[in-house]
C-alpha cells in the first residue's frame, strides 16, 4: 500500500509540468500544422528532408444535442419522439488532414529537439539534460510508429 501511495503522489507531482508541456505541445503543434496546411493546400510538399500534403475526407457523424433541441423546439415544440429523431440523424461533416513526417533515411537532428524545447519555454540548460531522455523515449515510440503521420486542422459541416 505504501508504495502504491508513493507511486500516486510522485505521479501526482509529475502530472502538473507535463501536462503543461503537453498543452503547450498541443497548441503548437496545432498552430504550425493549421500553417503548413495553410500553405500546403493541395499542391503537396516535398524537400530533401520532409513532405506534407492535405488531403479531404467526409464523414457522416450524429448531428450535436444542442442543434437538434433548438430545430426541434422551432419545428415540433410538443413532439418527444420527433426530438429523439433529430438527435439520432446524422449528417456529413469534412475533416481536413495534413500529413507529414520525414523522408526515408532522413532524422531529425538534435538541434531541431532543443530548438522546440527552447520554443516551450525550456531553458537551453533544461533542454540538453532532457534531450538524451527524450530521444530514448523517442526511439522506442517510433519503431512502433509509421513514418507518416497526420493531424486533423480543419472541420467543416457540409449541407446536403
Amino acid at each position: 500500500m505504501e508504495r502504491q501511495i508513493l507511486d500516486l503522489v510522485a505521479v501526482d507531482r509529475m502530472d502538473i509540468p507535463f501536462s503543461s508541456l503537453d498543452q503547450k505541445l498541443r497548441r503548437t503543434r496545432m498552430k504550425v500544422a493549421k500553417e503548413i496546411a495553410a500553405d500546403v493546400k493541395s499542391l503537396g510538399y516535398e524537400s530533401e528532408r520532409t513532405f506534407a500534403y492535405v488531403e479531404r475526407e467526409d464523414k457522416n457523424v450524429a448531428r450535436g444535442l444542442k442543434e437538434a433541441v433548438a430545430e426541434f423546439k422551432e419545428e415540433f415544440p410538443k413532439y418527444g419522439d420527433i426530438l429523439q429523431g433529430k438527435i439520432n440523424e446524422k449528417r456529413v461533416r469534412r475533416e481536413e488532414h495534413l500529413y507529414f513526417g520525414i523522408n526515408e533515411d532522413c532524422r531529425l537532428t538534435g538541434d531541431d529537439y532543443l530548438g522546440v524545447m527552447r520554443n516551450l519555454g525550456i531553458s537551453e540548460h533544461r533542454a540538453h539534460l532532457l534531450y538524451p531522455t527524450l530521444m530514448e523515449i523517442s526511439r522506442e515510440l517510433e519503431a512502433k510508429k509509421d513514418r507518416e503521420s497526420r493531424i486533423v486542422v480543419g472541420k467543416y459541416d457540409l449541407e446536403e
